[in-house]
């Protein structure tokens, strides 16, 4: 792989300014050599030209410039991408096989949080939290009388689509409060206990509600389609924090207003950070800016990762969260 240059701190070329690198870059600073091109005046393209030879890793993030195979053929010496995000569809995997380049992403570092909140949606939606906070700040309840009443959470069917680190931690949650979890993913976990469908809409179909946690890829985006969401029927709900695109979003949102569908719990959309107006008006629904991974807890685990993945390419060792790209 790579050698630490006679003693020099290895080069690691950042991209984007951001949280996570606000919060890290102490602890980065002092085992690497942190290129940052926001630091430059040059252009982008002759930045990465005039360090082109120097640099061998990268840390990259879904919200900053997509990894590219124009990029990656202006750094001809890079071997690893560090991605602070479990999803990869920022970066152009294919291009990676061919040249060579790794790709670590977060592992399980944000899986339990992201779990977290694609259960507290879930509940929201069904229990109405959100909507029955705006009824009683808006004086309603004084001068309307009772609430209407929300669903029991505890013998709900909810299908997961995508059953890896998100998934399963959804699955464990869900599982204590008394739900039948069924699933859909890639390949079949013969040693779990849940319930396998390789039809999405099949699901849908056996359903009360379906938990988006799988990641976007050409095979998932629009997944979620009208179909799907047909067979998941008028008091089915949809819960989504994988991304935005593996629902097809303008049917949703149709199925939202028709009252087609029971409600929808959205930490992601289609093209962020656009929402969709039609959305804001409804009570069945529940918006989150695409937040549900982002606690203190998590940046710092993940900090130790992308920190670990950087010091185990550097050493020539087995990278600690090595992601698929075949």
């Amino acid at each position: 792989m790579a050698d630490d240059n006679q003693g020099e701190l290895p080069t690691v070329l950042i991209l984007r300014q951001s949280g996570f690198i606000g919060l890290m870059e102490p602890k980065l600073s002092q085992k690497f050599n942190l290129l940052k091109s926001w630091d430059s005046p040059l252009p982008q393209d002759q930045f990465l030209t005039t360090h082109a030879r120097s640099v061998q890793a990268l840390i990259s993030s879904v919200n900053g410039p997509p990894i590219t195979a124009q990029i990656l053929h202006l750094l001809p010496s890079l071997k690893l991408i560090a991605t602070t995000s479990a999803g990869i569809d920022h970066v152009d995997l294919a291009e990676c096989r061919r040249c060579g380049v790794a790709v670590a992403n977060a592992g399980k570092a944000f899986a339990e949080d992201a779990a977290d909140s694609a259960v507290g949606l879930f509940i929201d939606v069904m229990r109405k939290i959100s909507a029955s906070n705006r009824y009683v700040r808006d004086g309603l309840w004084a001068t309307r009388g009772d609430y209407p009443l929300g669903s029991k959470i505890g013998g709900k069917k909810v299908g997961i689509v995508g059953l890896g680190n998100i998934g399963f931690e959804v699955a464990k949650r869900l599982e204590a409060f008394g739900c039948s979890v069924s699933y859909n993913s890639r390949s079949e976990r013969p040693y779990l206990s849940y319930r396998f469908y390789s039809n999405v809409c099949e699901l849908a179909a056996d359903s009360d509600a379906l938990i988006i946690c799988c990641a976007l890829t050409e095979q998932t985006h629009h997944m979620i389609n009208k179909e799907v969401l047909s067979a998941l029927g008028r008091e089915g709900v949809v819960v989504n924090v994988g991304r935005g695109a593996i629902i097809d979003e303008k049917e949703m949102v149709q199925c939202l207003v028709r009252g087609e569908i029971r409600g929808a719990g959205l930490d992601v959309f289609e093209n962020e950070p656009d929402v969709p107006k039609e959305l804001f008006a409804l009570d069945n629904v529940v918006l989150s800016p695409h937040q549900a991974v982002l606690t203190h807890e998590a940046f710092v685990g993940l900090g130790e990762l992308v920190t670990g993945n950087l010091e185990a390419f550097f050493s020539n060792k087995p990278l600690l969260s090595p992601a698929v790209i075949d």
